[in-house]
């Protein structure tokens, strides 16, 4: 069976790359929440050796991941854990964490369950790298995020474009204090957040 491929995940692999270099100079472990195909975990872990990077997503997407990982054959790359969103997560403390195109797949409610998740495992000066698409007070940055607001909620009526504002506020509660918004390509932002207790 081929591999899982994502032609977003090639696209924009390297501009966030450029970005985690600098967010995750000084931390040692990573936890991906969502790995997908398991695409930007290779290759993140591959340009970052200082790094030892956590894979998870939902049993689905494992056999997927495990495909990806057994082709790099990296040492500091990890096989992937299971994690949902509805459940317990199955680490202690992280240094880092980050997650790309999800918060706006997941439903609302997952989307509070991953900031109750990050206030318990993120270690004190940890980082969280959040990378996709939001709306900034109540707007769309572009047409074409506008419109695939409107096929996630064809899909799934809880899901959608998520409001900076909104994210912000959940990570304030978690204890997190927004460092950097970054615009990406394809109409995305980067959110970095520190927490410092």
């Amino acid at each position: 069976m081929e591999k899982p491929f994502s032609q977003a995940c090639e696209n924009n692999k390297s501009p966030i790359l450029s970005e985690l270099k600098s967010c995750f100079a000084d931390v040692d472990n990573v936890l991906e929440i969502g790995s997908g195909t398991g695409q930007h975990s290779v290759y993140f872990a591959a340009h970052l050796p200082h790094l030892q990077w956590h894979t998870s997503d939902r049993p689905i997407n494992h056999y997927g991941i495990k495909q990806w990982l057994a082709e790099a054959q990296l040492a500091n790359l990890h096989e992937p854990l299971e994690l949902d969103l509805n459940a317990p997560w199955p680490v202690k403390k992280v240094s880092a964490l980050y997650t790309a195109n999800t918060l706006h797949i997941v439903s609302s409610a997952l989307v509070e369950r991953f900031f109750n998740g990050v206030e318990q495992h993120l270690a004190a000066q940890g980082v969280l790298c959040i990378y996709g698409p939001f709306k900034y007070q109540g707007r769309f940055t572009s047409e074409s995020n506008q419109r695939f607001d409107e096929f996630l909620k064809q899909q799934d009526s809880q899901s959608g474009i998520r409001d900076f504002e909104w994210i912000q506020q959940l990570a304030t509660a978690a204890g997190l204090t927004l460092v950097n918004d970054i615009a990406m390509p394809a109409n995305n932002q980067l959110l970095i957040f520190k927490r410092h207790f």
